[in-house]
């Protein structure tokens, strides 16, 4: 039988020479592939070297470096005497498949040997602590370290600053570091491995320049990749970018672990170009055979949205799996593309990829993310029939979010029946969706009866409780549950605070939502991005723009008002509070603007009568390749509206078909008030005569209003009935009616609608206006005497009364000359 050595290796022949172990040894060891050495095994066998204890040991270290756990395992159980040798062998088998309790029963087998042990099996036995997370264990096993000897082994120093970092003992990490007799680079690189991994970056970054001050180490692309991966696992996504250039003008390249690193961040920080580079520097340089690489430039065109890209980088490069392939059906969910996603996860059999559980939620999740809860109802009922696949927690909780925006109590309660039938309604988390799902269907006695159910209760599922609460306007009970909140040994944080302020917003408690902003602060609990989105929704509300400033001063003191939802909040709370220019400023700070930001300054410019500048920043949005929604063209045509111009309008309305933007009432209403403020008012009540949907209030009044001002008393008496016929109990229509009248002359008809209101008792509505002072609203109504300081006010006014007419008497007699 002849066993020959492939590749680059000659020949070998054991039928040449007699076969001794040291022939053995040495094909073993340079033997390539496990087949080759399973015929070398064979070999053996045949010439009588069944037992033989060196080679046994050189076959078991072979199998080992080729994970052939039952071969290695059958070899070694037979051996009949085993050396420090073969149990190292055994032992670096199990640790590196992960089976560190099989490693340790092993090990503990090892220390009942009359064998003497020796440096180099501990950093072997110490990976077992790192498996476990066990630093006690650690401990114990660096006692017998110290009791042989081993400690100043530079090789097992080394591997016990391992053990500690990996075990979170970042002290006792730098306690073996400082009392090492000798260090070397990776014992440099131990310890900063240790400091990022256990988060404390900023002195990963401190050890990696003390290298070479101290030890005269230069730090090598180990080192400098275990930092930038410290950096980009706490989330410094900047940093860990910046690091990787400061790597490079070093003189070092990054490779493919460096680069699974810092891809993340960049797909976190959503830089699409950057993104690009990386993609060419991987391909330049020969790692898109690495199935790590290629993930992460996945997930970077994923999370930036180019899912083209992404897709053509999966079909082309990516190992078809279910991770995968779940990558590319979350990233179509993310991006709208939900017919795609449906289409990857029905091929996934046909490309031999298992559809785990994972899968099924990743598809059910992206149905209820897009606002699709048909077809997420459909997908949980077509698992359900499965038999081989179990929902879980997350599986429910993503149909539980669909019942909840459904506002549907009855599935809700099917879902929750299901729950129970397969034991999860006492789960943490779906518990928690289950509160969340109740209060938003107003029904806390049920959501006070699934949280009662939930085993292990957490913060998260008190602030579900406590924010549905709020949610359902039981605001005097929030001060009791945080109560037993703190009893039940959590204590409230930003979250807990940011659902009882929203509630307070959504049921219009505006200034005790200000109120508690305050309180908030007081309390060292620092306000989230999210708290200042909700508290500028009540500075909107309230119209009270210096409280709206101090909120837009802590949004820059914390970075957020770059922030696209911070920034499209801060237009719109701007706009309210009557100041374009703080409006347009803040629009100019948005980092990376979407359709949400740009329709809030359209919606801006419309509500100031700016038509001309609406127009034009509507052309600019269709010129940065957005794609206009409902609410664009609503903003738009009311610049239209404003700028008195017919044929941008016609052309906008047009343009809305070539979207796929269904016009809605609204739209239609615009169209007619841009046509009756520019006396098209025939066309205007043709082009109510065609609106597909029945015409409401508003659409009458704006074409009532058209002819008022241009004096149209035929169409106005027809827009006047209708009005009345739709709200017969508001005055402002009968009052719109007489005041045509009286620009008509028709003086008996004046005089019989004001009868009307009269018989009716009907007021018209005062106006109401209000002015903020010292963070305090003021606000009156015509004859209004119920301000603390009206007796007051009146007595100013009385005061300036004969001084106006005076200046207007002034002013005639100039006038006149």
């Amino acid at each position: 039988m002849n066993i020959s050595i492939p590749s680059n290796h000659a020949h070998v022949s054991l039928l040449d020479k007699p076969a001794n172990s040291i022939t053995y040894a040495s094909i073993l060891e340079s033997c390539k592939c496990p087949n080759l050495g399973k015929q070398v095994h064979a070999h053996s066998i045949k010439t009588g070297f069944r037992g033989h204890e060196f080679v046994e040991t050189k076959l078991l270290q072979m199998y080992g470096r080729y994970g052939c756990l039952e071969d290695a395992s059958l070899i070694f159980d037979k051996m009949p005497r085993r050396n420090l040798y073969s149990y190292t062998a055994i032992l670096s088998l199990y640790v590196d498949l992960g089976f560190y309790r099989k490693a340790f029963s092993r090990f503990q087998e090892l220390l009942c040997e009359d064998i003497c042990l020796k440096f180099f099996v501990v950093p072997v036995v110490l990976k077992i602590c790192s498996g476990f997370a066990a630093v006690e264990l650690g401990r114990q096993l660096h006692g017998i370290v110290t009791k042989h000897q081993f400690d100043s082994n530079i090789y097992v120093g080394n591997s016990l600053i391992d053990m500690y970092g990996k075990c979170g003992s970042l002290d006792d990490a730098k306690k073996v570091f400082k009392m090492m007799p000798e260090r070397d680079c990776v014992s440099w690189n131990s310890v900063v491995t240790a400091c990022a991994a256990n988060g404390l970056v900023l002195e990963a970054l401190e050890c990696l320049e003390r290298m070479s001050s101290l030890d005269n180490e230069t730090p090598n692309l180990v080192s400098w990749s275990a930092v930038i991966g410290g950096f980009a696992q706490n989330g410094y996504d900047e940093e860990a970018i910046g690091m990787l250039f400061r790597m490079q003008a070093e003189g070092l390249e990054p490779n493919a672990q460096t680069l699974s690193c810092v891809l993340p961040a960049c797909a976190r920080l959503q830089k699409l170009s950057l993104g690009k580079e990386f993609h060419g520097y991987i391909s330049r340089n020969g790692f898109m055979s690495n199935p790590f690489v290629v993930n992460g430039l996945v997930d970077v065109y994923r999370k930036c949205g180019d899912m083209l890209s992404a897709f053509k980088i999966f079909s082309k490069f990516s190992i078809k799996n279910e991770v995968s392939c779940n990558t590319i059906i979350v990233g179509y969910c993310e991006n709208g593309n939900v017919s795609e996603a449906r289409e990857l996860f029905d091929q996934m059999e046909h490309l031999g990829v298992q559809r785990g559980i994972i899968s099924w939620n990743s598809m059910i999740s992206g149905y209820v993310d897009n606002s699709l809860y048909d077809e997420a109802f459909s997908m949980f009922r077509d698992l359900l029939m499965r038999d081989s696949i179990e929902p879980t927690s997350f599986t429910f909780g993503s149909v539980l979010i669909a019942c909840a925006d459904m506002n549907s109590l009855r599935k809700g309660k099917e879902i929750h029946a299901l729950a129970i039938a397969l034991g999860l309604q006492s789960d943490t988390f779906v518990g928690g969706a289950l509160v969340e799902m109740y209060c938003r269907c107003q029904d806390l006695v049920a959501a006070q009866m699934a949280f009662d159910e939930v085993i292990e209760r957490d913060t998260a599922t008190w602030n579900c409780l406590i924010s549905g609460y709020a949610h359902c306007h039981q605001i005097e009970n929030i001060e009791n549950l945080l109560g037993k909140m703190k009893e039940d040994g959590f204590e409230p944080n930003v979250y807990t605070w940011n659902g009882i302020i929203a509630g307070h917003v959504e049921n219009e408690h505006h200034d005790r939502a200000m109120q508690l902003f305050s309180e908030m602060l007081s309390l060292d609990l620092t306000p989230d991005i999210y708290t200042v989105g909700i508290i500028l929704s009540a500075c909107s509300s309230l119209a009270t723009m210096e409280r709206g400033k101090q909120v837009h001063a802590y949004a820059i003191r914390c970075g957020y008002d770059s922030d696209v939802h911070i920034g499209a909040a801060l237009v719109d709370m701007y706009a309210k509070c009557g100041s374009l220019k703080h409006a347009r400023l803040a629009c100019k700070r948005i980092s990376n603007p979407d359709l949400v930001s740009q329709n809030a300054m359209l919606t801006a410019y419309a509500m100031h009568g700016h038509g001309k500048e609406g127009i034009a920043h509507f052309r600019r949005i269709l010129a940065s390749g957005f794609r206009p929604d409902h609410i664009s063209f609503l903003s738009a045509l009311s610049a239209c509206v404003h700028a008195g111009s017919i044929k941008t309008g016609s052309e906008f309305f047009e343009l809305m078909a070539y979207y796929n933007v269904k016009p809605s009432l609204k739209h239609y209403t615009c169209m007619v008030d841009l046509l009756s403020r520019a006396g098209e008012l025939g066309e205007a009540y043709e082009f109510i005569k065609k609106i597909p949907v029945a015409p409401d209030s508003v659409t009458w009044g704006a074409l009532l209003g058209g002819c008022v001002s241009h004096g149209n008393l035929e169409l106005g008496q027809i827009a006047a009935d209708k009005l009345i016929e739709l709200e017969p109990n508001n005055a402002g229509n009968y009052v719109m009616l007489a005041n045509l009248y009286a620009y008509a002359g028709r003086w008996s008809d004046l005089a019989r609608t004001r009868q009307k209101m009269k018989d009716r008792r009907m007021h018209k509505s005062p106006g109401c206006s209000w002015i903020e002072d010292r963070d305090e609203i003021h606000k009156f109504r015509a004859s209004d005497r119920s301000h603390d300081r009206s007796e007051e006010i009146y007595t100013i006014i009385d005061s300036l009364t004969p001084n106006l007419k005076t200046q207007f008497n002034n002013c005639s007699v100039n006038t006149t000359c």
